[in-house]
């Protein structure tokens, strides 16, 4: 093993240090992303949200369309390209923070998808003041009610926080 010293990149991911913490982001990667087209732009937006959690939400509405992509999927693939390119140097900021407790929040949709009638839950988990997991799904089964739905949100995230 061998000690490089402090880290800068990684996985396509730029880690810039300051007085206040860490900022992760991919300006590098996000370039790239808007010069491709198609499939290659969805799996590419998806590894995009390691640092943006920002468009998580769109760009797993995108995905769920991409085996049949209609002209409306393709102009809404266009907007967040086009977000993404007026926002390249967003990123996701890392704090030094006094608190040490892990905080999770779990929202839940019940049935709120018009087709499926599926529910959707997300979740996010803060270790102290920086935000550390997110997710938004939609879940698998129906859900009878909406406390089952929330349950099934606060089993992801009880599972995914251990």
């Amino acid at each position: 093993m061998k000690d490089l010293g402090p880290l800068h990149y990684f996985l396509d991911i730029i880690v810039s240090r300051y007085a206040g913490g860490l900022f992760l982001f991919q300006k590098k990667y996000a370039i790239e992303i808007i010069e491709k087209a198609g499939m290659s732009l969805v799996g590419a937006l998806q590894y995009l949200t390691f640092t943006r959690p920002d468009i998580s939400y769109d760009v797993q509405q995108i995905c769920l369309v991409m085996h049949n992509p209609k002209v409306d999927h393709m102009s809404a693939l266009k907007r967040i390209v086009r977000y993404v390119q007026g926002t390249i140097d967003y990123g996701l900021h890392l704090y030094p923070s006094s608190t040490t407790s892990l905080i999770s929040y779990i929202d839940a949709d019940w049935v709120g998808c018009p087709d499926t009638r599926r529910s959707t839950s997300g979740y996010c988990v803060f270790l102290g003041d920086n935000l550390v997991s997110w997710s938004s799904k939609r879940h698998a089964t129906l859900s009878r009610s909406s406390v089952e739905a929330e349950n099934q949100g606060v089993t992801n995230v009880v599972s995914k926080s251990c």
